[in-house]
């Protein structure tokens, strides 16, 4: 059982080296193919273009999984939303109106805008 755990872990460091070496390698062809010719910039070496990306993760927090760490509150309010009587839905409703504009109404907000 040990042994599939360290095979699994090998597969997965092997896995994020591939990646690593691939998006540093692209991200240096990039920036070595426009940013001298738009801004006169120096050409940078494999290892600088991955710094560049550690740095980018470091200061924009990139590299993020899937989309089920940032639904989280989607999930949140479906489960809200169920719990919901009918009323306290269109309660929600209205509230929402005054917020975010025409948030569930039938008729688009251009039809309820006063002719001139």
């Amino acid at each position: 059982m040990r042994g599939r755990w360290i095979l699994r872990g090998m597969k997965i460091v092997a896995f994020a080296l591939v990646v690593g070496t691939a998006l540093s390698y692209v991200t240096m062809r990039l920036w070595n193919w426009l940013t001298p010719a738009l801004f006169g910039w120096h050409l940078i070496t494999f290892w600088q273009a991955l710094g560049v990306l550690v740095l980018s993760k470091i200061l924009f927090g990139g590299f993020r999984g899937g989309p089920g760490r940032h639904m989280y509150w989607r999930r949140r309010m479906a489960e809200r939303w169920d719990a919901m009587t009918p009323e306290e839905r269109e309660k929600f409703r209205q509230g929402m109106r005054g917020r975010c504009g025409p948030f569930g109404s039938a008729t688009p907000a251009t039809e309820s805008a006063p002719k001139a």
